[in-house]
């Protein structure tokens, strides 16, 4: 099933993608270590089922080759003098995604900051932008093989070539094609409002989306989804289905 070399990785945030990650990765064959901010004895059984190893945060992001940040976006500097006290060869993939709603207002995003160049900044250490623009139950219930013709594409953006080809081979472990999206500076074409973003499309239609994203229409489009969910679901606290999600997103940003 996996094709890289196994990879020590750890993980920090059990919601409903970091659980996902928990799960897919360790099942990969790779070494999972998982951290939340209320300690190990608070993670789910059904996230370690596969074999990821419940953590503290400073011993998940100990000796690993690969730190997954899977937390709201405002939560990023709480953690930062963890981050940067890594080596600089540790890949830091970022998965976060900014809702005013949830994070408040963050002024540099606020004014045209790139969402993943601000969680740069605060961590002092480069990111791979990955696994942000795929809906959690698309991405719970959607992996399929390689070589699968309904298999969906995720964006995977950094500056690094090197440490992008890693993460992209680890996407592709979870179940889905990675595509390269370019820089951290490209990485608001999978922001969300974006045609990219938790659209669920195959590889060959994701360049064409990224292409025609535009970047002054993001935020108002990001809204319009969110008070359609908001709508929807009251406050609930489970996430839309993927199939509500994805036509949602489709019909607002496409």
């Amino acid at each position: 099933m996996n094709q890289t070399t196994p990879l020590s990785i750890g993980i920090l945030g059990t919601g409903h993608i970091g659980k996902t990650l928990a799960r897919k990765l360790s099942a990969a064959g790779h070494s999972v270590k998982v951290a939340n901010s209320r300690g190990p004895e608070t993670i789910e059984a059904d996230t370690l089922e596969t074999g990821a190893l419940p953590v503290k945060a400073e011993n998940a992001v100990s000796d690993v080759d690969v730190v997954i940040l899977s937390m709201p976006l405002a939560s990023i500097p709480a953690i930062s003098q963890l981050i940067q006290k890594l080596p600089p060869n540790v890949i830091v993939a970022d998965t976060s995604n900014y809702y005013p709603f949830r994070d408040r207002a963050i002024d540099e995003i606020e004014t045209g900051q790139v969402e993943s160049e601000w969680v740069e900044t605060q961590l002092h250490h480069p990111v791979i932008k990955v696994w942000n623009a795929i809906g959690s139950d698309s991405f719970a219930r959607k992996g399929k093989p390689a070589g699968d013709p309904h298999r969906i594409a995720i964006p995977v953006a950094g500056d690094n070539e090197a440490h992008k080809k890693i993460v992209m081979m680890l996407v592709n472990d979870t179940g889905f094609d990675a595509f390269d999206a370019g820089q951290i500076s490209d990485s608001w074409r999978q922001q969300p409002g974006a045609p990219a973003y938790c659209t669920d499309l195959p590889y060959d239609e994701m360049a064409a989306a990224l292409c025609s994203a535009e970047f002054s229409r993001l935020p108002a489009r990001r809204n319009l989804a969110v008070a359609a969910v908001q709508e929807r679901m009251g406050d609930s606290k489970t996430n839309p289905d993927a199939d509500f999600l994805v036509r949602l997103n489709r019909a607002l940003y496409m």
